[in-house]
């Protein structure tokens, strides 16, 4: 809604690169400023540690492996060029996935 308004309030001066989260003038915003100005303070409020805001897509892509997402699926949602870089990436989450295998070939081998 605020976002709307500055980009009415500035018409023509507004950057129109339809970001979800833009500056005041509809350009990206600074890596900086947001760290400072937005993703810090979340933080503080949730009761979280300090964090790189890019720990978030290591946390997301290990919940969804660790639940059982395909992991070409979350290879896509990450972006890289091949399923071999996100499962090198996050070979931690794949002891817990091996144990649930196994014992899902054990439910199907069991009868």
């Amino acid at each position: 809604m605020l976002q709307n308004e500055e980009r009415l309030r500035l018409g023509d001066a507004w950057a129109n690169k339809d970001l979800a989260f833009a500056n005041e003038v509809g350009d990206f915003v600074s890596e900086t400023h947001f760290r400072r100005q937005s993703f810090a303070p979340v933080l503080k409020r949730a009761g979280l540690p300090p964090m790189r805001f890019h720990d978030l897509r290591h946390t997301a892509a290990t919940l969804l492996l660790a639940r059982g997402v395909h992991p070409k699926i979350v290879s896509e949602m990450l972006g890289h060029s091949s399923i071999a870089i996100t499962l090198d990436l996050y070979s931690h989450v794949t002891p817990t996935m091996q144990r649930e295998t196994a014992a899902v070939m054990d439910s199907v081998l069991s009868g």
